[in-house]
Order: structure tokens, then sequence, then C-alpha cells
């Protein structure tokens, strides 16, 4: 099951973590930063962004369904990545060389061809490392798809 989505403050290291970017911002850097987020059409969108975690969601097309009638794991992977990478910058503000160092998801159950989403809630903000956990699940969010912890280097300021 994810996180709760409650809208309570999350606290991390005895501190309120508050969101610095709004849904509007993270989309407006992505378009003039990462562009290639859109290569495939505008399957990804930032649907919430909460103290300490935001959702994202995958909107599949043809390209990121396999044989089986299932989305792809490197679908599921990007996807992930992506969400991790957002939570980072709605806590941190716009850091384009914020990179990923480790990656680990687990695929748990077969996706259908629909809309997945992904839940990025922050574990550890640091100066210079962050570690976020990623659960992607469809409508029942009691059946997660996936599941990640993802590492990332922030560049310093």
């Amino acid at each position: 099951m994810p996180p709760a989505a409650d809208g309570k403050s999350f606290r991390f290291q005895g501190k309120t973590m508050q969101p610095v970017m709004s849904i509007e911002e993270i989309e407006a850097f992505l378009e003039t930063d990462f562009p290639q987020i859109h290569t495939d059409g505008r399957v990804f969108e930032v649907t919430a962004v909460r103290p300490g975690e935001i959702d994202m969601v995958l909107a599949p097309s043809d390209r990121h369904l396999r044989p089986g009638g299932t989305v792809s794991g490197p679908a599921m992977f990007t996807l992930a990545d992506v969400a991790c990478y957002v939570a980072i910058l709605a806590h941190i503000g716009p850091v384009a060389l914020a990179v990923t160092t480790n990656l680990n998801i687990n695929f748990l159950r077969k996706p259908e061809p629909a809309r997945i989403t992904c839940r990025a809630r922050i574990l550890k903000l640091g100066k210079r490392l962050a570690v976020v956990e990623a659960t992607l699940f469809q409508t029942d969010a009691e059946e997660p798809v996936a599941h990640a912890v993802s590492t990332y280097s922030i560049p310093p300021r």
C-alpha cells in the first residue's frame, strides 16, 4: 500500500519538510530543462505535490507496452526514476544536475495496460544525497505493481 497521502506535514531529521515548487513550476522546469521526458508525447504528469512526497502518473502509449498486454519494465523504471527526481526538485528547487546514483526496483505484479500512478516519498534529504521511495500502483492502491528505492546526488550550491 502506498504511503498515506493525508496532507499532514512530513517530518524528517526533526524538521518539517515543505515543497518549494508547485505542480506548475515543476512542469515548466521539466519543459525547459528536461524536454526529453516528452519524447514519447506527454505521457508523464505530476498530479500532486505534498510535504515530503509527490504523485506522478504515466499514461502509457503502445510504445510502453510489451507482448502479453502489460506495461513494460523499462517504462515503470522510468516512471519511478522521474517521479523520485521530481520529488527532490519539489523540495529543493530547480536543480537540474541532481542525478540518480542508484535505483533498485522490484516488479511485484503484472500491471494492466493502463495508467500507473507513482507515489514518491522522500526518506532522506541531505545537502549532497537524497533517498526516495517510490510505490507504483493502478486503481487498487492496496496492490502495488512495483516498488523502488533510489539515491540521488545533489550538486553543491
